[in-house]
């Protein structure tokens, strides 16, 4: 019986054996199955955890250029910035500045579209996408420099806020206002700079806000209001502007620091650049008494290095910003410097002074980061 156990116990042994030597040894056709898939297909819950890589967003750059033109939110009721004439064109200081930003881009001033907008609507427009560039008398300070999600560049004019009264009034300082009724545009700095500096001295007034510097000018002229709070340069500009400007007066306070900038959406960089250094190059012609008129000579003629790469016969500066070499000679030969801009728009039709509007060589604020 033993024996007979033995025998059994060894052949099923063999049996296991032989088996396990089989599955060791894959047949040729099962080892190619194996190498064509060596490993086991991803997870669903895996593909998922992993997103696609975001397609590259195209440049502001890219688009105006694919578009044809520049889309720029401006004012359409500040004569001397920004001003929509009876013919239907554009015209003033703020409006130069856009056609410098086309010359860089386009190499011609004229490839702009302008959208009128009101303090209320300008940022929002620049946001959402309406706009490609704000060039509408902002003010740059922190909180839209940061929660609006915008970017700045150096300022273009240096304002600051003061009062234009009603002269029959006998109001002659800021204390006089106490009970008066003052005008502001909504959604400005000038309505919370107002309502600070009227509560830090106590004074008490009524507020009318307006959408318009038609509707508030209108207002003041037809005395609806006793004051209205802008920028001096802004007061000078609207004393000019009536045949009756002797029946109102400026005060001589300043209330506020205003300097006015160019803004974009924040993250591309290219563009802001492209906006700063068109400021700079508007800046540099002015410095170095480099005008529309003798550009062309002083190309010719010069032996400054920083001149020569401004004026595009020197580094090859325009490229890095996807721009052409000349690209700064072009905006001086056809817009003029920033003080040709001024005089056109500000100083001679309008008397208003530059003030710390000029370069820094000449006693301003203006500065034209170097040309290298």
């Amino acid at each position: 019986m033993k024996k007979h156990l033995m025998v059994a116990f060894v052949l099923m042994f063999a049996l296991v054996l032989g088996s396990s030597c089989t599955k060791a040894q894959p047949t040729p056709t099962e080892s190619s199955t194996v190498q064509q898939q060596p490993t086991v297909a991803t997870p669903v819950a895996e593909v998922k955890s992993t997103p696609a890589a975001p397609k590259a967003s195209v440049s502001t750059l890219q688009q105006i250029r694919d578009r044809g033109y520049i889309v720029v939110g401006v004012n359409a009721s500040n004569p001397g910035f920004a001003y929509l004439q009876e013919d239907g064109s554009y015209q003033g200081f703020e409006i130069d500045l856009a056609k410098a930003l086309s010359v860089a881009v386009f190499g011609s001033p004229d490839k702009l579209e302008f959208r009128p907008l009101t303090s209320k609507e300008r940022f929002v427009a620049l946001q959402s996408g309406e706009i490609d560039v704000l060039i509408r008398t902002a003010t740059v300070n922190l909180s839209r420099d940061t929660e609006l999600g915008l970017d700045f560049t150096s300022p273009y004019f240096y304002d600051g806020q003061t009062f234009v009264v009603r002269d029959n009034l006998g109001i002659n300082t800021i204390e006089d206002l106490e009970g008066a009724s003052i005008a502001v545009l909504t959604g400005s700095t000038t309505e919370t700079n107002l309502a600070a500096t009227m509560a830090s001295k106590n004074i008490s007034y009524r507020p009318l806000t307006f959408e318009n510097l038609d509707e508030m000018k209108s207002a003041f002229i037809n005395g609806r209001v006793d004051a209205v709070s802008v920028d001096k340069s802004s007061a000078v500009v609207f004393l000019a502007q009536f045949e009756n400007a002797g029946d109102f007066k400026g005060l001589e306070e300043t209330i506020s620091k205003e300097p006015l900038g160019i803004a974009v959406r924040h993250g591309d960089s290219n563009w802001k650049d492209i906006c700063q250094w068109t400021l700079f190059a508007l800046f540099y012609g002015d410095e170095h008494n480099i005008t529309s008129a003798n550009v062309d000579e002083v190309r010719a003629t010069t032996s400054s290095p920083e001149t020569k790469n401004v004026l595009g016969t020197g580094k090859e500066l325009g490229p890095m910003m996807g721009l052409s070499l000349d690209w700064a000679y072009q905006i001086i030969k056809q817009v003029g410097n920033y003080g040709e801009i001024f005089d056109r728009n500000l100083g001679i039709p309008l008397r208003v002074t530059r003030g710390y509007n000029k370069p820094w060589n000449q006693g301003g604020l203006f500065y034209a980061n170097p040309f290298n």
